[in-house]
């Protein structure tokens, strides 16, 4: 029986979602004086596409234009061209040829690419094994992107498992009929308040360090 692992990106394969919604958060308390915090970005945009996050902007009253997301693309792809680095222990993961993997991420495409050759690990990522939250009509936290990838890959989403860090993504992958993997190993997530609330969704597999994922990988894919 086919098993398929599906990878989301930001803070999963590096731990780059907190820049992303820095910069929102910049920009937003910039242009329109909300003085937000980071807890309050990431309450209403974290693990979101910024599809998705401007959705729900509108829906705040908070409404963005086209300048604004060009602005905050400028700004995430001078952070990518710093380089990014993959959290420890996922290349080992990932160069393992016996697990059939795939990335869905909300990001957009050219910009998932950028982040992927930035993090050097394109040679474990093929493009037929990427997708991106504009191949959908309807990003996390609906099921739309997980579908996709488990019907482009050609698996049934019951022998799907996702490794997410975001409560979008999470429930996502509940909602497509998937195991869900909780990895907060990374900064932002790392909080016994968030743990909280990844339980709260009904998520068991939480895990803080790859090691452990792997370990579940393995097991998951018998």
């Amino acid at each position: 029986m086919k098993k398929l692992i599906i990878w989301d990106f930001d803070g999963v394969i590096a731990d780059t979602e907190k820049l992303w919604l820095e910069t929102r958060l910049e920009l937003l308390n910039r242009d329109f004086g909300l003085g937000w915090s980071f807890n309050t970005i990431n309450k209403y945009c974290g693990g979101m596409s910024d599809k998705t996050k401007r959705e729900n902007l509108d829906k705040l009253g908070i409404v963005t234009d086209d300048n604004f997301w060009n602005e905050a693309l400028e700004k995430d792809i001078k952070k990518i061209n710093h380089g990014l680095k993959p959290v420890y222990g996922i290349v080992k993961i990932l160069k393992n040829k016996s697990l059939l993997q795939c990335v869905a991420t909300g990001g957009l495409l050219n910009k998932t690419m950028l982040k992927i050759r930035s993090a050097k690990i394109e040679k474990y990522i093929p493009i037929e094994h990427l997708f991106t939250a504009d191949m959908v009509k309807k990003g996390k936290p609906e099921p739309d992107l997980f579908l996709l990838a488990a019907k482009k890959m050609g698996v049934s989403p019951k022998n799907c498992v996702v490794i997410e860090d975001s409560l979008a993504g999470m429930t996502a992958g509940l909602r497509a009929g998937m195991t869900v993997v909780a990895f907060l190993g990374c900064e932002m997530n790392n909080n016994d308040e968030y743990v909280k609330k990844v339980k709260k969704l009904g998520i068991k597999n939480i895990f803080f360090k790859m090691r452990d994922v792997e370990s579940f990988l393995m097991n998951f894919a018998k």
